[in-house]
């Protein structure tokens, strides 16, 4: 299983969120600084997230971000703001090795086989942000439907992975729910990345005895509850 830490970009600097409100941010500073010094660290990428992008300011950071990909050859998903196409074939073209669509693929779910037929689908990763058990989509202000229903149908798509995001914990610092994760792996074949409430290498520990293919690391880490290098060992024992 792999590490992806997070790196959120809310006005050209790295902050964490709690619960996705932007009035809740604390600023860790230098986005590019923090990528890395988790690269240098040892890990699998980076799950790097246009915060402005997710609050209808798409173009705002994308230099920054250009510039850090550039200058790394690590692998980077990235997500935040991605409406058309376009933005994701922008970003793709720009050297990011995977997209994620949260939102618009919901609005316009055939956008996800558009990207898989050109660029292949081991580029393009569906977001599932859920509470409760349903998809929510617009800043995590609107719920559209099962989140089961909706990752089966991402996949018959051409989605080459889903990132599932649990927003009941995400950003609290309280460890996951491994239910609805087990369920998700249960209902579909492709790799799945999960994010939200990971706090402990415990936690990272359940995550692949259930089989998920990567975490993302936000808050947890930037507070310093959980170490990258744990975290690592236990997403990476028994390889």
């Amino acid at each position: 299983m792999e590490i992806y830490p997070a790196v959120d970009i809310l006005d050209g600097r790295c902050v964490q969120l709690v619960q996705g409100r932007p009035e809740a941010a604390t600023v860790y500073g230098d986005p590019a600084a923090w990528a890395h010094r988790w690269l240098d660290a040892g890990a699998d990428g980076l799950h790097v997230v246009n915060l402005d992008g997710a609050f209808g300011r798409a173009q705002k950071n994308a230099d920054l971000i250009r510039a850090f990909t550039r200058e790394t050859e690590t692998f980077i998903e990235l997500g935040g703001g991605i409406r058309s196409v376009a933005d994701a074939a922008g970003w793709l073209d720009a050297g990011v090795d995977r997209v994620i669509i949260s939102t618009q693929a919901v609005r316009e779910p055939e956008m996800i086989r558009t990207l898989a037929d050109e660029f292949g689908g081991e580029r393009v990763m569906a977001g599932i942000d859920a509470r409760a058990g349903e998809v929510m989509i617009e800043g995590w202000e609107r719920p559209a439907g099962s989140y089961l229903v909706w990752a089966e149908r991402f996949e018959s798509l051409g989605a080459g992975s889903l990132l599932y995001t649990n927003v009941d914990v995400e950003g609290l610092q309280q460890g996951i729910a491994i239910e609805p994760v087990t369920e998700l792996l249960r209902r579909v074949g492709v790799p799945v990345v999960v994010s939200g409430g990971i706090s402990s290498p415990g936690d990272v520990a359940a995550l692949r005895r259930a089989g998920a293919a990567g975490a993302v690391l936000g808050s947890a880490l930037y507070a310093g509850k959980i170490r990258l290098s744990e975290a690592m060992e236990a997403a990476h024992a028994n390889e």
